[in-house]
């Protein structure tokens, strides 16, 4: 008797950074799924995806809002960078680490009408240590099983359990390194902004804004990169 060979799962993945396209291609031609992109806000259309058809709408790191119109009626799922119900919110990895956290878990939940309240599909060890873009890399790599565990095995979401925590989204003038009491902390404010797509921590020096990246810390002394240019106000927000 002939098997009856099962569909490639059809997937949508929604994010608009270049770190992900590694799990794209992985998912496409290593798994076989059929798999779409979405890099910008106006391209999650619910007419679009509903031509599409897709199993699941995954989001690796998306920074906007998804329109009710969407995950009412697609099946989408987030990553989020912490343990939930604990830090729900707004710039997880940043927020993590100035509470001092070394470890934390990607979670993929179901996308619902209140932020990261959903329920969860699985959850995975994530370390925090180097920079932003090394912890999104090492979280990507995480991804690319999640996803095919999810895709293939379609578990039931479980609803989050034990006390609430809510991060808030911190803003680029969080970057600022004055005031901070020590080598630690300093390091940790640029290593945690030390990404693609993020503003760098910085320190103001007169007329001079002073931004750092690629820090190395020794017991006495930090080592690191810096751009100075003429200051002026921050742009963007942490997400």
């Amino acid at each position: 008797m002939t098997a009856i060979r099962q569909a490639a799962p059809r997937i949508v993945i929604a994010t608009p950074h270049p770190r992900y396209d590694g799990l794209e291609r992985i998912l496409r031609e290593v798994h076989g799924f059929e798999v779409t992109r979405l890099r910008q806000r106006d391209e999650l259309d619910p007419e679009r995806l509903a031509a599409l058809a897709p199993d699941f709408v995954f989001f690796p790191h998306w920074s906007w809002i998804i329109p009710k119109a969407v995950h009412e009626r697609f099946e989408c799922v987030i990553f989020h960078m912490t343990d939930v119900p604990y830090g729900r919110g707004g710039s997880p990895l940043q927020n993590l680490i100035v509470r001092g956290h070394q470890e934390t878990r990607l979670t993929a939940l179901k996308c619902s009408g209140e932020l990261d309240a959903g329920p969860v599909y699985l959850k995975k060890p994530l370390s925090l240590m180097g920079s932003a873009e090394e912890i999104f890399v090492r979280a990507a790599h995480l991804m690319e099983g999640m996803v095919v565990e999810i895709a293939l095995d379609r578990p039931t979401p479980q609803p989050q359990s034990g006390p609430v925590t809510v991060f808030t989204r911190r803003g680029p003038q969080d970057g600022d390194l004055h005031g901070l009491d020590s080598l630690a902390r300093v390091h940790d404010h640029i290593r945690m902004l030390d990404a693609e797509g993020y503003p760098r921590a910085f320190l103001l020096a007169g007329h001079l804004r002073l931004e750092f990246e690629r820090s190395r810390l020794s017991h006495d002394h930090i080592t690191a990169d810096v751009r100075i240019s003429i200051a002026k106000a921050p742009e963007g927000n942490e997400s």
